[in-house]
């Protein structure tokens, strides 16, 4: 019997929370494409990835991209790789795409492992369940020696509709609900990069400000992106026109520029790193360093006194 987007299955014991619907995501994507998507955000990172990659002097066999929404990461990157697999849940996401395509979740990789030389994902994973296993996963698919490089939402993305949304039902209805989803820092994501096994982790942030004319033009586009609430614990009446309105006043006193155009933070989380391989710089052994850090400084080194 399949399960409706509103009754996911029950987290067990041993599995990671479950925070997302991740029927309601794949079903929120599919809208999105109906209603025609907002592409301006996936353009935007599919070309900075691109830049990125041009640091990278070398070929790639085998390529993944996982779970991108849209064809702009492997349009931008056509010719990096000897082949490009796109990886999504929905088949309707490449029903038209060229290619190799295949048919999975990006919680449950159907790679063997070592078996890539590269993986690409783009606005996908900030609504994964087990962000920690969906990096292990990739990390064992990559051959030694292999790269991934992948953007998601995070940090302070969204912090303007959160904060209106929580003081307008907090003031109209007397208490609020989830409306906007947890993102990951930026610390936190080269943490998981590490625990998932990558050589070389890096993470960094790029802030991407788009203004609007009001909050519904930006709830628009968050619909044509696939981008609306999709927390299993997101309240499911629909809210007041009191409180939307009032949302929107909260909004327009915090958040607007002297045009009257009112701010919208999308902060876009970096991730690479590579699967180990020996002929990648190791640090250092404790230990082993042959100067000392006082002379490079060149000040006078003195002990420790012990209490």
């Amino acid at each position: 019997m399949a399960r409706s987007p509103s009754n996911p299955p029950p987290s067990s014991p041993s599995s990671p929370p479950l925070i997302f619907d991740r029927d309601l995501v794949r079903a929120r994507a599919g809208r999105a494409r109906r209603l025609g998507p907002a592409t301006f955000l996936i353009e935007r990172v599919a070309e900075d990835m691109a830049e990125r990659l041009k640091t990278v002097r070398r070929g790639f066999a085998l390529a993944a991209d996982i779970g991108t929404p849209t064809d702009a990461v492997r349009r931008r990157l056509d010719g990096r790789a000897g082949a490009m697999i796109a990886v999504n849940a929905a088949r309707e996401a490449f029903a038209a795409a060229d290619g190799l395509k295949v048919a999975a979740d990006e919680e449950a990789l159907p790679f063997a492992d070592a078996s890539l030389d590269l993986a690409v994902s783009a606005l996908a994973l900030q609504a994964v369940n087990d962000l920690p296993g969906a990096l292990v996963q990739i990390r064992r698919a990559l051959r030694p020696d292999g790269l991934f490089i992948g953007a998601m939402l995070g940090g302070d993305t969204l912090a303007e509709l959160r904060e209106s949304f929580f003081t307008a039902e907090a003031e109209v209805e007397g208490g609020a609900s989830p409306r906007v989803i947890p993102f990951v820092e930026v610390r936190e994501a080269g943490g998981l990069l590490q625990r998932a096994g990558f050589a070389l982790p890096v993470a960094d942030v790029e802030r991407v400000t788009v203004r609007y004319a009001t909050p519904f033009a930006l709830m628009q586009d968050l619909r044509r992106m696939g981008a609306t609430n999709p927390l299993i614990e997101r309240r499911r009446s629909p809210l007041s026109r009191a409180t939307l309105m009032r949302m929107a006043e909260v909004y327009a006193q915090g958040f607007s520029d002297a045009d009257g155009r009112l701010r919208a933070t999308f902060d876009v989380v970096w991730l690479s790193g590579w699967a180990p391989h020996e002929s990648q710089q190791q640090p250092l052994r404790p230990g082993s360093a042959k100067a000392r850090l006082a002379d490079a400084l060149g000040v006078r080194e003195r002990p420790l006194k012990r209490e």
